[in-house]
């Protein structure tokens, strides 16, 4: 596990080790001056093995590793921003016949707060392609990839659709939560390797959709509770991360553990009178950053708290570059009191579980007193939206998408608000994306969502596949981002989405004792879901006009809700009355348009 743990951290669980996996190329070619390029099909973090013929005469082999290549069809060996490239030489020993390349540390991603290697299983590159020099007598075929993953099961998710562009989408998303557990814990991809509470939030959700893993996102926030990360809103995730363990788990022995911290992670220590927070009040002093495991000896520690809204600063709408939608920064900030209103209300459900009657009556007063500020201060009733913060005249896609997401929109104002998120489009980051999707959802516009998600312009998951990697990217594109990585969980929010809201299967009750089902599959003409739990799957089976089909696993009930899909009106089971809801027992349902 993570060589940088401190000795004084504490985990509720302990995981397995990490494990190499072997991958043949799946092509290969051999360029007349003697290199031979192979091509493992999907970039995974790992290194090279090479069997060499029996009587050779080499005393090195040289080798280019790359997630890309150039217009010659090579080892791009200067490729754009941070995409992986390295070249490694190494020496033979006499009559050896196995190469294991030994991949050279990376000042980046080795130092401080990031997370190392563990030495049985050193050093690693992401990288799909290999260029051997001099390789005329070797075997593509004795060339191996050796990919380290964390234990994924590939058959426990799977989703399919009358969309290929969906399909792709779900294919690239689904690997990059599998690919990514390279470290033993999430981490931000292969520039820092530093684990991120915003991150390891949409690494968690992915993870849950597309595997019948827990111990995972419970080890890395538990990692994030004792080191965490500088941005404001990065305190918060914590809380929506231990919900979201509790729930799809039902396990509650790190809520147990973890309680107190948790509930400074809130930030009421930052509140004025009217419930509203700020980092840049005179409360956020260092005594209170420790109160949230801030430590001197901590890289981290000497940024402070900040907020952050979104990433890189700027917008790219109005010829810059960047992904808060010119998002005015101010000291009572929407995005941040959003955040902060919606942990409150999951303490409440926190306190619940505790059987913390006292902090169940504390975190429902003061979010009730939160909506009401938030409402009052940070909402424009001529135009109908909530502006960046207290004294803006702007509104960015954030300060609305957040509200909405988190449910501080009243009903009267839904529409306005809606249409304003609708108008923005993808102005908003990778990681912003997962919040924009879900507020649509939430607003039951999900073919806005779906428009989105299958979108082929630059501002799309289509354009990361279309550039040619296989695994997420940490932002849409070059040209938004210059020293993007291609590897990115962050970027995979439609893992999530996808079986959450499109096909609309989420936990109602911990552990999925019981489940609630309400898909909003568009215009979509069918559609198919088989959805990891610890009860065992989920399936359904969408056909546009005609049927749904439902597998409830024993041990779950289910809530069902066709409401939104078309037609609007189902017959259950063969019965003859017309239903779009209903509760109903493990085994398998039909639902027949009429």
């Amino acid at each position: 596990m993570p060589t940088t743990l401190g000795m004084g951290d504490q985990f509720t669980v302990q995981l397995k080790p990490l494990a190499e996996y072997i991958q043949p190329a799946s092509k290969h070619h051999l360029f007349d001056d003697g290199n031979l390029l192979l091509d493992f099909d999907k970039a995974a973090f790992g290194t090279l093995v090479i069997q060499l013929p029996t009587n050779h005469q080499l005393t090195q082999i040289s080798v280019h590793l790359g997630e890309v290549l150039n217009s010659e069809g090579r080892v791009n060996r200067n490729p754009d921003g941070c995409i992986r490239y390295k070249h490694i030489t190494q020496s033979l020993e006499a009559g050896q016949n196995e190469v294991r390349l030994i991949i050279p540390a990376d000042q980046r991603n080795t130092g401080a707060g990031a997370i190392h290697m563990p030495p049985e299983i050193g050093e690693v590159l992401p990288f799909r392609y290999a260029e051997i020099e001099g390789a005329e007598h070797i075997d593509p075929q004795s060339v191996e990839q050796i990919a380290v993953f964390y234990l994924f099961d590939d058959s426990a998710a799977e989703f399919e659709s009358s969309d290929d562009v969906l399909n792709a989408v779900w294919d690239i998303c689904k690997y990059s939560i599998k690919a990514t557990t390279f470290c033993g814990v999430y981490v931000d991809g292969d520039r820092e390797r530093i684990p991120y509470e915003g991150d390891a939030y949409i690494n968690q959700l992915g993870h849950y959709c597309t595997d019948h893993e827990y111990d995972f996102a419970r080890y890395s926030h538990e990692y994030l509770l004792q080191h965490p990360t500088w941005p404001t809103e990065w305190q918060l995730h914590t809380i929506l991360i231990a919900w979201a363990d509790y729930l799809y788990s039902g396990e509650t022995a790190s809520l147990e553990k973890f309680y107190p911290l948790l509930k400074a992670k809130t930030l009421m220590g930052l509140a004025r009178e009217d419930g509203l927070i700020s980092t840049e009040s005179d409360l956020c002093t260092e005594e209170f950053e420790r109160s949230l495991n801030f430590h001197n000896d901590s890289y981290i520690f000497k940024h402070g708290l900040r907020d952050l809204v979104d990433w890189p600063p700027g917008s790219f709408t109005q010829g810059g570059v960047g992904e808060r939608d010119n998002h005015e920064m101010l000291p009572i900030n929407t995005v941040v009191n959003a955040f902060h209103y919606h942990c409150l209300r999951l303490m409440v459900r926190i306190a619940q579980v505790k059987g913390c009657n006292s902090d169940v009556a504390l975190f429902e007063e003061r979010a009730n007193l939160v909506f009401q500020s938030f409402n009052r201060v940070l909402f424009d009733s001529k135009k109908g939206i909530y502006i960046d913060g207290e004294g803006s005249s702007h509104a960015s896609l954030h300060s609305n998408m957040f509200a909405l997401a988190f449910d501080l929109v009243p009903t009267e104002h839904q529409s306005t608000v809606v249409d304003f998120v609708r108008s923005r489009g993808m102005a908003c980051s990778v990681y912003g994306a997962q919040f924009l999707l879900e507020a649509l959802y939430i607003a039951n516009d999900g073919q806005a969502a779906l428009e989105l998600m299958r979108a082929q312009d630059d501002r799309s998951w289509w354009n990361m596949i279309k550039v040619g990697s296989t695994i997420t990217l940490e932002a849409w594109d070059h040209k938004y981002k210059n020293n993007l990585d291609w590897n990115h969980a962050w970027g995979a929010a439609p893992a999530n989405i996808i079986p959450r809201y499109l096909m609309g299967v989420q936990p109602s009750s911990p552990g999925f004792k019981n489940v609630h089902i309400k898909p909003q599959p568009g215009d979509l003409r069918n559609a198919r879901l088989r959805h990891p739990t610890p009860l065992g799957p989920v399936e359904i089976e969408y056909i546009q006009n005609k049927s749904i089909s439902i597998e409830i696993p024993h041990g779950m009930t289910a809530e069902i809700d066709l409401s939104l899909c078309t037609p609007q009106q189902w017959s259950f089971n063969n019965k003859t009355e017309n239903t779009s809801k209903i509760n109903c027992k493990a085994g398998k349902h039909l639902f027949t348009a009429t």
